[in-house]
């Protein structure tokens, strides 16, 4: 194992001591500080790659885990995944510090809390550097479960619980359709690697399965991603601790989506299918979360659809980008390309001012006890430090200078107005769209930027309406958001060291063509002249200040929208009737008898394997080679029949058990035929002995009655015995007759010399399996005695009595 591997797998190594730190230092410690060292190590290890990875070269480290398979946890870190490595562990260093103030030592689990985030983290890490695509979606899965742990953390909490169960079942659902698209893709590539899927793009495109493949994927993530319809799980949960959802919610989980749709633009980009279904799919999005930001009146409600709004932005302009794979090479395709160095940007500048206002609402809730818009107010003088860090954030994510968000704002306009001024697939008709749509969400976004801002901080301050006298936070809980707001700044000053150091190779990662010319060479500055893009901006600016001014005026139209057609409604509702179906269902085939439960399994059996064989292609049998059949073997095969069609149609117990004893002695006779003296012994007295047993427990069953089945007894037990009896049996010959593998029975050939056994049988039942055989006569002893202690308590308490 590499020195890689390790730093990748030390969340999951400090997740392991976490529960002792705990017991044995808490309420001394603080836990957090024991779990800093993780992010902040792993953090620091993948900073030195940054000179590596930005003069084009990528870090590769294998492990193997099932090579016979094909499935290596292989870890390949490029510029895209390297991106995506410093946010997961540079932000979760911030988190981790900002949660130690912020999490009581005295009165929260903080061993569960700590053991979750690690968890999740180490997955995410896992995610972003797999070049395996099946432990990708390992990984993939286990963010999904440690992300139900954090948001359920509260789990007391009926909002927490829903809230996680929500996110679960949507994430689950996208996921399992990830790992149809993922396998679709391996079968036709031949391969498990995603470097070596992104060399078959010609073959994978030319294939009938490219397309099923692109929207399973895309489900997985879209789901993970919060992209609309499925945003319906991030506001609920924002339950969550603020620490989690400032981790989760801002950074690191949700961005997962936009990793996998990054990851595999090589492959299904520059198709039509792909450029409509992301860029759309993105720029609805942007405009479903802008739109219903404005309405929430919880700061934390606020960011969560915020947070999809942003994502939503980053997605459409992949989306947007991918096009630049249709043209090949050449001006058009680096017009386009600009659209995913935008996305790239905004990705990093989303992560620190996202960041930075979920720790600050956090403060705000932490120190006013409310997050309630309509009772908070005036609290600038009261919390100055909280203020600015607010200003920094909602400015950076209205686009305003000079803050990094309006820079990557700017790059979002420049690659939405790129499908008006250079069109693509049909785009001529539609592409109007896509800047309308992106300046109206624009406005929006500033109308809850300033709603954050203003409502919370100016105006009147009202103490009577909170449940704690306001002051401002503690220095340790300011400095995680200080870091990120300063970055803020730094960013929009120092733009091009990002573009060369993390940018430029990121977007190799994702439009590899670009490797020859070392990307696209641009100069992201804050003034490019008067240009449409800074036209907008104003144009944003000057609305949404109009709007915000009147905002009482038209906010009471979001009262007319029905709610039966909310999207939280309309899962509700769904969840409710498959509930309610799944109920009816299962009174229908839970019976209570044991019967009707083997009759569903021998049925699907019976389609199953029976479709199965029907199906087959090249399926023949082959007697040529059978022993012939004797008159005396023809008799014993008649004698069988009729026993066990006795047992069929008895109407009593003990003729059954009769019916029974007789079959097997009839098996019996078949060992002695074919010369197998110790299997006939062994069967005698086994038969023997459940016969006898069989009859001493029915002795003391009640009698026989008739119970109300919805099957048909006599009808139905012959269907199914023939059915399962021939279906066994046509299996049995097609095997015999298919040897995929050489027969193991040479291996026994030489029992005599190696065992010193005449007995072949004997030989692999005492030495060669013999441990098995051994824990087999254990398995049978402790039986007889749990056996024989049942029987003799139940003697002695009828002694007693």
């Amino acid at each position: 194992m590499s020195w890689l591997h390790i730093m990748i797998f030390i969340p999951f190594i400090f997740a392991l001591f976490v529960p002792f730190v705990y017991k044995w230092f808490t309420p001394q410690v603080h836990t957090g500080w024991f779990v800093l060292a993780a992010p902040l190590a792993v953090f620091l290890y993948l900073l030195k790659y940054i000179p590596t990875i930005s003069a084009g070269e990528a870090i590769r480290s294998d492990l193997p885990w099932m090579p016979s398979l094909g499935i290596n946890y292989t870890i390949y870190i490029d510029g895209l995944g390297l991106i995506f490595g410093l946010l997961i562990t540079g932000i979760g260093a911030l988190v981790v510090l900002y949660s130690i103030y912020y999490m009581s030592k005295e009165r929260e689990a903080l061993h569960n809390f700590y053991v979750y985030m690690l968890l999740f983290m180490g997955a995410m890490l896992g995610l972003v550097s797999s070049d395996n695509i099946l432990v990708l979606y390992v990984f993939w899965e286990l963010t999904s479960v440690s992300s139900f742990l954090l948001i359920a953390y509260w789990y007391q909490r009926k909002n927490s619980r829903n809230g996680a169960q929500k996110s679960m079942l949507i994430t689950i659902f996208g996921g399992l359709a990830m790992l149809a698209g993922m396998i679709m893709l391996s079968m036709v590539a031949e391969t498990y690697s995603i470097r070596e899927i992104l060399s078959s793009t010609e073959m994978i495109t030319a294939d009938s399965l490219f397309l099923p493949a692109m929207i399973l994927i895309l489900l997985g993530a879209f789901t993970k991603s919060a992209q609309f319809p499925f945003s319906i799980w991030l506001p609920d949960a924002m339950e969550a601790p603020t620490p989690i959802s400032a981790y989760l919610h801002s950074a690191t989980m949700v961005k997962a989506g936009i990793y996998l749709v990054a990851r595999f633009t090589p492959v299904f980009g520059g198709s039509a299918e792909w450029f409509w279904i992301v860029s759309s799919v993105g720029l609805i999005t942007l405009i479903y979360g802008s739109v219903n930001a404005v309405n929430q009146k919880d700061l934390k409600g606020l960011l969560a659809y915020s947070t999809i709004s942003q994502l939503g932005l980053i997605m459409c302009l992949l989306g947007v980008g991918s096009a630049s794979l249709y043209f090949g090479y050449g001006d058009e395709s680096t017009v386009y390309a600009f659209a995913v160095l935008a996305a790239l940007f905004h990705l990093i500048n989303h992560s620190t001012f996202k960041g930075s206002l979920f720790m600050v609402v956090g403060i705000i809730d932490h120190e006013t006890g409310t997050r309630d818009i309509r009772k908070l107010g005036g609290l600038m003088s009261l919390m100055p430090v909280s203020f600015t860090l607010t200003i920094i954030g909602s400015f950076a994510m209205a686009g305003l200078p000079p803050f990094n968000g309006f820079l990557s704002k700017e790059m979002f306009f420049t690659g939405i107005l790129t499908v008006t001024e250079s069109p693509v697939f049909g785009m001529e008709s539609l592409g109007l769209a896509f800047p309308i749509i992106a300046w109206i969400a624009s406005v929006f976004t500033f109308i809850y930027c300033m709603i954050l801002v203003f409502k919370t901080f100016m105006g009147k301050h009202r103490p009577e309406r909170l449940d704690k006298e306001a002051h401002e936070a503690p220095i340790g809980m300011l400095i995680p958001p200080m870091i990120l707001g300063g970055l803020v700044i730094i960013i929009f000053f120092f733009p091009n060291v990002v573009s060369k150091y993390l940018l430029q190779p990121a977007l190799i990662a994702v439009l590899p063509r670009f490797a020859e010319t070392g990307g696209i060479d641009v100069n992201i500055t804050p003034w490019h002249g008067w240009s449409t893009e800074l036209i907008m901006t104003i144009g944003v600016i000057g609305f949404g200040v109009l709007m915000y001014r009147y905002l009482r005026k038209w906010s009471p139209l979001y009262g007319y929208f029905p709610q039966v057609l909310t999207l939280n409604h309309m899962y509700n509702q769904s969840l409710a009737g498959t509930e309610k179906i799944s109920l009816k269902l299962t009174k229908k085939y839970m019976t209570g008898f044991v019967r009707d439960y083997l009759v569903y399994i021998f049925t699907f059996m019976i389609c199953l394997l029976g479709s199965a064989l029907w199906l087959s292609k090249g399926l023949s049998f082959d007697s040529s080679n059978d022993a012939p059949i004797h008159v005396y073997e023809g008799g014993v095969i008649v004698a069988v029949l009729i026993a066990a069609f006795t047992v069929l149609l008895a109407k009593s117990r003990f003729t059954a058990i009769i019916a029974v004893g007789a079959l097997g002695y009839l098996v019996t006779l078949f060992f002695v035929i074919f010369r197998a003296p110790d299997l006939a012994l062994t069967q005698l007295v086994v038969e023997t002995v459940t016969a006898a047993l069989f009859l001493l427990c029915f002795h003391h069953l009640p009698e026989l009655r008739k119970e109300r089945s919805s099957i048909p007894f006599k009808v139905t037990n012959l269907l199914i015995s023939l059915g399962v009896g021939t279906i066994v049996t046509l299996i049995a010959l097609s095997v015999n007759n298919h040897r995929l593998f050489e027969s193991i029975s040479g291996y026994f050939e030489d029992s005599y010399s190696l065992a010193g056994a005449k007995n072949i049988v004997n030989a692999i039942l005492v030495d060669f399996r013999g441990l098995d055989t051994m824990l087999e006569i254990l398995v049978l002893c402790i039986a007889g005695l749990g056996v024989y202690t049942l029987i003799k308590l139940r003697l002695v308490g009828r002694e007693k009595e």
